[in-house]
């Protein structure tokens, strides 16, 4: 080999045995994400800023190794297998479908998870302030106040009389949302048509149904899968010039109408915080689930005027 390519590889792509070792030797977190990595890029920036703020820097002193389900939930149990098979020292998983397939999978390495839904119901933790187990995380509100939301947009489109509202039936809060919207919906006088859907397919035959039945406007339930293919949901209402409403902004941000709900990056940063607490040896069984009260109400302007 001539003097000139050996100096190029030494630029390019030589890693040196030390270097190699001391990358191995970092603590892994492993990324559990029901949903797609199209979808995640603020979520992942907030998730590193936490850590960040607790000490961690991926590449550094951390690293990371990513699953992404596609949105997939039948892929959840092997993703898991192969981080426990990784030996990570974290799962982050960031909806109840990913931290029930973790915790199902694994009673040692800790779990810091994002809820939708209430963990002690879901089996995730024993208690609020003392989660006990391996598992702590986040718990949003956001299936709670469906509701809250029902009552914003009625207040944005007042005349409507019908409101449609979608779920996704494998996801473990849907009943709950469907009772807090149907109890809401008696209150306010308002008929309230109940939609169920599991893929792009089932979303144009709810798309079909809102049309045939000449609903007024459409509620979209809390699910971390209508986040991922969040794109068709929206251009789907705006073809239909169809008022919708969401939960978290990334929704409205995308062209959605209106969003209402807990801020799911400063979420994620506080998983990274809670990370980085267990990186340094704290026991998830003894940290408190936390439960944001920041929320945001976002209406995008554009699609506003768009729709009148």
């Amino acid at each position: 080999m001539q003097r000139r390519e050996f100096i190029g590889l030494l630029g390019g792509a030589v890693v040196w045995p030390g270097a190699a070792r001391a990358q191995s030797k970092l603590p892994v977190i492993g990324i559990l994400y029901n949903g797609s990595q199209q979808s995640a890029p603020s979520r992942i920036a907030a998730l590193r800023q936490g850590l960040k703020e607790a000490g961690y820097i991926e590449g550094d002193n951390v690293a990371f190794e990513f699953r992404w389900s596609e949105g997939h939930e039948d892929r959840l149990p092997a993703m898991v297998a192969d981080l426990i098979d990784r030996k990570v020292a974290v799962i982050y998983a960031n909806s109840i479908n990913a931290a029930q397939a973790a915790k199902a999978a694994t009673g040692t390495i800790p779990i810091v998870f994002l809820s939708a839904g209430d963990p002690v119901e879901d089996g995730l933790v024993a208690s609020f302030n003392r989660p006990g187990g391996n598992a702590t995380g986040i718990r949003l509100f956001n299936a709670d106040i469906v509701a809250k939301r029902l009552q914003l947009l009625h207040d944005l489109v007042p005349t409507a009389s019908s409101v449609g509202f979608l779920v996704r039936p494998s996801n473990p809060t849907s009943s709950l949302q469907k009772k807090s919207v149907q109890a809401a919906a008696a209150v306010i006088g308002l008929r309230v048509l109940v939609l169920e859907a599991n893929d792009e397919q089932g979303f144009d035959r709810a798309f079909a149904t809102l049309a045939a039945q000449k609903v007024d406007a459409l509620l979209v339930g809390t699910d971390s899968y209508f986040v991922t293919f969040r794109e068709g949901l929206i251009r789907r209402a705006a073809r239909d010039r169809l008022p919708a409403l969401y939960d978290f902004s990334v929704f409205a941000a995308s062209g959605g109408l209106i969003s209402y709900g807990t801020n799911l990056d400063d979420a994620n940063r506080l998983m990274g915080i809670y990370a980085g607490r267990i990186l340094k040896g704290e026991k998830p069984s003894e940290l408190p689930v936390m439960q944001p009260t920041k929320f945001e109400l976002v209406i995008n302007a554009g699609t506003a005027k768009t729709l009148g």
